[in-house]
């Protein structure tokens, strides 16, 4: 296939990436009526109405949402009963998600000022999450390591997963994931009905404090809709790659890198970066040679057609003032030294070094999470991690004696803003020493 390409030499340059790059999830008001109408029964009805949901999209006939839960049992017997390859993986995964996310750890700290004033932080974990995991037509157990894995280093007190089983058909490797992960309760409920269920509770779901996890556009809407009831980790939008490559890794492999985002779903975006005009024809030649070999071809060929691009640079620091415009989700750094241009790189959410390091090893098993953000949102955001399942209280013990020295601050600063209860609130304090 021909792909679009792109020379940062040519006028107009700056307008064709912005509008190549630019993503704004449209929101379909047939969407965001349709969830809001069923937020709004669940909250009325709750089991009754998840039930009835469940029952109208799913295809599963349930009497009550205990009929739904799927029993720790079911999850070890799911663990026991995969493959050896499965099973090797699926530990080694989470041994390597595990190990990283404890480094994310943070602890509470305080400090005594001289005046005897003690000021700190105390860190504890979010009491209740829930978990979303798409179902149906694909299974992740990845996304069930990735999200449930940090909640449960960050000690989050119960973590329940709702997953969708279209006609009743379960995931054994999502189940595995789950019971791997020490996910608490598993029910077998997805779509808007589920995010209800979670962020406002209902008889047999307890309601959660914050929701994470990807899923379809009325998943994404619900968590829209509910934001502010409960936390949520983010909207996502199409996952991406921006690859910067000199030239000096093998055609086949950077093709394949694109395609493993382009395969996603067709908005999904992948961008190769390289200041060698021949290694851009010669990847172009590659993704025509290989792309007839991959099962979701239709699916890459529409993703690349609609905001991919071969763009060819002047140099690396040229990439680099590129990327960081971009911010994007992946940024793969397909060099040599890769560690030197490190520094220059300030926005993505995910930065992979060396013609080795390809994205899709971040994807299940590095260790890092591959939950990211997109659509520029790297600017000011960053990957979920253990701190997105802990929350941070501040603490204060003002002294006697730092009560007359910090209350005439204070005192002074609220009349100034006239507000004379606050001012006599500080001043009672230390009035006829």
């Amino acid at each position: 296939m021909k792909l679009r390409r792109l020379s940062t030499a040519n006028a107009g340059f700056d307008a064709e990436l912005a509008a190549l790059t630019r993503y704004e999830a449209a929101q379909d008001e047939a969407v965001e009526s349709a969830v809001r109408a069923i937020i709004a029964d669940v909250r009325k009805r709750g089991d009754d109405a998840v039930l009835e949901a469940t029952r109208k999209f799913d295809r599963v006939q349930a009497g009550s949402l205990a009929e739904l839960e799927i029993p720790r049992a079911a999850l070890d017997q799911a663990l026991a009963a995969l493959p050896a390859a499965q099973a090797q993986a699926l530990n080694e995964a989470a041994a390597r998600v595990r190990r990283f996310h404890e480094r994310q750890l943070a602890q509470s700290w305080d400090y005594t000022e001289a005046d005897g004033t003690l000021l700190g932080q105390r860190v504890t974990p979010i009491d209740r999450v829930g978990l979303y995991v798409p179902g149906g037509k694909a299974a992740y157990p990845s996304t069930v390591l990735m999200n449930a894995i940090p909640a449960k280093v960050a000690d989050v007190r119960e973590l329940v997963m709702v997953s969708p089983t279209p006609a009743g058909e379960r995931n054994a490797l999502v189940l595995a994931a789950a019971a791997l992960a020490g996910v608490d309760r598993v029910i077998a409920i997805g779509g808007a009905q589920a995010i209800a269920a979670l962020a406002y509770g209902t008889e047999s779901i307890a309601r959660v404090d914050k929701i994470v996890g990807p899923g379809n556009a009325y998943v994404a809407a619900a968590k829209r809709q509910v934001f502010g009831a409960v936390g949520i980790d983010m909207i996502a939008g199409p996952s991406e790659i921006l690859v910067i490559c000199d030239g000096g890794t093998a055609p086949d492999w950077i093709a394949t890198d694109l395609f493993a985002q382009a395969e996603h779903d067709e908005l999904a975006q992948a961008i190769l970066l390289s200041p060698d005009a021949a290694f851009l024809d010669a990847v172009e030649a590659a993704i025509g040679r290989l792309l007839p070999e991959m099962p979701r071809r239709a699916v890459i060929e529409a993703s690349l057609a609609g905001r991919g691009a071969l763009v060819q640079i002047a140099n690396l620091d040229e990439a680099c003032a590129i990327a960081n415009a971009i911010a994007p989700e992946h940024l793969e750094l397909s060099v040599d030294e890769p560690e030197c241009w490190l520094p220059k790189l300030r926005s993505a959410g995910a930065i992979f070094l060396g013609r080795y390091s390809s994205e899709t090893i971040g994807d299940y098993c590095a260790g890092p999470n591959h939950v990211l953000p997109t659509s520029g949102t790297a600017r000011f955001s960053s990957p979920l991690g253990v701190y997105d399942f802990q929350k941070r209280s501040s603490v204060i013990r003002v002294s006697p004696g730092a009560a007359r020295s910090l209350g005439r601050i204070a005192a002074t600063l609220a009349r100034g803003e006239g507000l004379i209860a606050h001012a006599r609130a500080a001043e009672l304090r230390f009035e006829g020493e």
